[in-house]
């Protein structure tokens, strides 16, 4: 499955944060109409929730009503699956992953294993076996950890060789702008300490290069960090491709804010990029009748 038309999706890791209350959401946004008022902005959301357990059957319907169709979803494979002692395509967990999301039908992908730091080129093999049994109807993209896949040696280049073969993505992690932080408040230390540091390889393997950025508490700082991402976003538009970037901030309060700034640079460079869409909170305050005086 690919984009009609080539896009900017742009994202955040999650949805529900209520600290948005008030500008990315209307003040009264209860979960329901968060997750609407977000998906009318972003078009993309890192969906984590599925890495840790898998929401109920009511729950997932209730997105797929929600969310427009030309949603994506990215919802990561259980950790069962990606973090076990071996990548087994008939893992119990993996089958209801599939039936339990398949409600969401396209809006789901592409769908991510993030794979632990220890599974490196010795298990390439044992990867691509369980990619093939991957369900055809559905787009994928992986992240590595293991430091043998970033030395742009044969190991990586086979990796990437097999990948775009079967036209799965590798998702880029840019925590460059995070550990460059000075700052000493307690969400960065936690960042800085949970997060992995990694080169970072800008590569496009199919039609949606994914980013996922890891900025700080200071969103002009991180717009430095992102610079050399606005050009590559516009040459993968050029070139017919969907790049879809996920705005992280320690605390993610900042995320959203991180994401507007970043659409308007690169609107900047490609003055035919659409906006993004007005915030429901924002509008909210705007259309707000102002309080009178008492005379």
């Amino acid at each position: 499955m690919s984009d009609a038309a080539p896009r900017l999706i742009l994202g955040c890791p999650l949805w529900a944060e209520p600290a948005w209350r008030g500008a990315l959401y209307s003040s009264g946004a209860d979960a329901d109409q968060r997750l609407y008022e977000y998906s009318r902005v972003f078009s993309a959301v890192e969906g984590n929730t599925t890495f840790y357990a898998l929401p109920a059957p009511e729950v997932v319907a209730r997105w797929a009503e929600l969310l427009p169709a030309d949603f994506h979803f990215c919802a990561k494979l259980p950790r069962e699956v990606s973090h076990g002692d071996q990548l087994d395509p008939r893992n119990i967990e993996l089958l209801q992953f599939f039936q339990r999301m398949a409600p969401l039908k396209q809006r789901l992908g592409p769908i991510w294993l993030q794979l632990p730091g220890r599974v490196g080129p010795q298990q390439l093999k044992q990867l691509i076996h369980f990619l093939d049994a991957l369900p055809t109807q559905y787009r994928y993209a992986v992240e590595v950890r293991h430091p043998d896949f970033f030395r742009k040696d044969d190991n990586e280049r086979q990796l990437n060789r097999m990948l775009h073969e079967r036209g799965i993505e590798r998702i880029m992690f840019d925590s460059r702008c995070l550990f460059a932080s000075t700052a000493t408040d307690a969400a960065t230390l936690d960042a800085q300490r949970r997060k992995p540091r990694l080169p970072v390889h800008a590569v496009a393997l199919a039609q949606t290069p994914t980013v996922r950025f890891i900025g700080g508490m200071d969103n002009q700082q991180s717009l430095r960090w992102l610079e050399p991402w606005l050009g590559k976003c516009a040459q993968w538009l050029s070139e017919g491709r969907s790049p879809i970037l996920f705005m992280h901030t320690p605390d993610n309060r900042l995320a959203p804010e991180l994401a507007r700034l970043f659409q308007a640079r690169l609107q900047q460079q490609l003055p035919d990029l659409l906006p993004m869409p007005a915030w429901p909170g924002e509008l909210q305050l705007l259309e707000s009748p102002q309080q009178g005086g008492l005379f």
